[in-house]
């Protein structure tokens, strides 16, 4: 008999990989099992765990991973958008295009932007132009009355 192994593998993230194995490992296996796996395995390792099930036929795989219990505990993974890798094959013999690729830091293999060979024009400010009469240095001096401090008045 003829199996085809399937890897789930779930990095640790805002929570262990642990507490999800915990939380969802039972029902996980209770639809494998339903769906025709013949052989399943937990491995623990630093920063994560891996299933491995084995179905017979493909379309038992594809039967299960369609099953929205399965699609509930891989949403849930503590990192689901690091953290969660779904491969044919066992552990790291799975070929490399299966796998979901981690994105690059930003900026990684970017080239620097050119900088602009002239530096932008800037309008200059209009300098004001010296007033043709000299300003009096006595501010009030030509004033038409002189203010005077008068008492405040109640109107009664």
């Amino acid at each position: 008999m003829s199996l085809r192994w399937w890897t789930i593998e779930v990095r640790d993230g805002v929570l262990p990989a642990q507490r999800w194995k915990d939380g969802y490992g039972e029902a996980l296996l209770e639809a494998a099992v339903t769906n025709g796996a013949k052989r399943w395995e937990w491995t623990l390792m630093p920063g994560g765990v891996v299933l491995e099930v084995a179905f017979k036929e493909t379309d038992d795989w594809d039967r299960f991973r369609a099953l929205p219990v399965v699609q509930a505990a891989l949403d849930a993974t503590p990192d689901p958008v690091n953290g969660l890798y779904v491969y044919p094959g066992r552990g790291g013999s799975a070929s490399a295009r299966a796998r979901k690729p981690k994105p690059r830091p930003a900026g990684a293999g970017a080239a620097a932007i050119p900088l602009p060979e002239e530096p932008p024009v800037v309008a200059r400010l209009a300098v004001a132009e010296p007033p043709a009469e000299p300003i009096s240095e006595r501010p009030f001096e030509h004033a038409a009355e002189p203010i005077t401090e008068r008492p405040f008045e109640h109107a009664a």
